[in-house]
């Protein structure tokens, strides 16, 4: 018999066996032919694999809609190309991810002596100021596959059908070696004890837990949050690192411009350093798309249009711009003055 078949048979057998360490040992399997270039092979253990649950089945028969699929449907599997020393990173957050990197670059001497190398990166900060870009990153020094989770395939309606849709999906992710990342995480990671939320939501949060803790470390789960203060404490917990990044100051948005300008075909008059401080508080995302419209303008203008003139009418255009905090204030004026009137 083939290496390959037998290998079938033994997964199919762990129907009336020890399923868990059978599956244990499968996954590990899978992931090796992978990482061989063995897909064939690869994905026909995965076939036999997912007729072996380990798992209490759905709890309604709602939940077995979309069973055919194997977890695939629920992320986007994209190729990274940002590499992580091109980031303007925290140092706490530049030094973390490489350490990560060296660990699993490394992994075999970890484990010769007992240690397996961390895998679950929780990264907390406001938007737009590089947790996605650290994740994909991650994967491009690892020469990874990077897994986005689409949380519009994975939360269902029913009752049961999320934590169904869960189970394929770390199924899934489990049978190679990836980065999984998870965007708005707060999405069903939040705080079991919020007396708003359903039942529903805290059985998702437990089963993720479960998930969490269950995951081999050749998978590594990078979770992004732009509220930590709603996920639960058990979460927090689960993760090995936890990665701050904060909005960046004058200084790194200087640094962050300069770069952007150097690979202009003409540099601007204004200094980098006056065109941050025209700018104001804003985030890298921010940053970059001020600069890619300055470019957008300038290319439009066929030649008539100097990069000096894009840039002072993107910077006219940049005061008037909506902010959160701008609608903040105008819901705030609206209220005051309905309740004005009321009076």
């Amino acid at each position: 018999m083939a290496r390959s078949d037998l290998l079938v048979s033994l997964v199919r057998a762990g129907a009336s066996g020890d399923k868990q360490l059978l599956r244990d040992a499968a996954e590990a399997m899978i992931a090796d032919e992978r990482a061989k270039k063995h897909f064939a092979v690869a994905d026909r253990l995965q076939r036999a694999l997912s007729t072996v649950s380990v798992t209490p089945p759905a709890l309604t028969s709602s939940a077995q809609l979309g069973a055919h699929s194997n977890g695939r449907d629920a992320i986007l599997e994209l190729e990274p190309k940002v590499r992580l020393d091109h980031l303007l990173l925290p140092l706490p957050a530049r030094e973390s991810g490489r350490q990560l990197v060296e660990e699993h670059s490394r992994a075999d001497v970890l484990r010769a002596n007992g240690y397996e190398p961390r895998h679950r990166v929780l990264l907390s900060g406001p938007p737009g100021n590089g947790k996605t870009s650290f994740a994909e990153g991650i994967a491009e020094a690892l020469g990874l596959p990077l897994f986005v989770v689409r949380y519009d395939a994975l939360i269902g309606s029913f009752l049961g059908e999320t934590n169904a849709r869960l189970r394929r999906l770390f199924d899934y992710v489990r049978t190679q070696p990836a980065v999984l990342f998870f965007d708005e995480f707060d999405a069903i990671g939040k705080e079991r004890g919020d007396t708003h939320e359903t039942g529903e939501i805290k059985r998702v949060v437990s089963f993720l837990l479960m998930q969490l803790d269950q995951l081999p470390s050749y998978v590594i789960v990078c979770a992004a949050t732009n509220h930590g203060e709603l996920l639960d404490r058990a979460v927090w917990r689960r993760f090995q690192m936890r990665l701050a990044f904060p909005s960046p100051n004058r200084k790194s948005i200087t640094a962050f411009l300069e770069r952007i300008v150097d690979n202009w075909p003409e540099r601007p008059r204004l200094q980098t350093s006056k065109i941050a401080g025209k700018l104001g508080s804003i985030s890298y995302a921010e940053a970059l798309d001020f600069c890619q419209n300055v470019r957008r303008r300038q290319i439009l203008g066929l030649g008539d249009v100097s990069i000096d003139a894009a840039l002072g009418a993107e910077l006219e255009l940049w005061v008037s711009r909506v902010t959160p905090e701008g609608l903040n204030a105008k819901r705030s004026d609206q209220t005051t003055a309905e309740a004005d009137a009321s009076e």
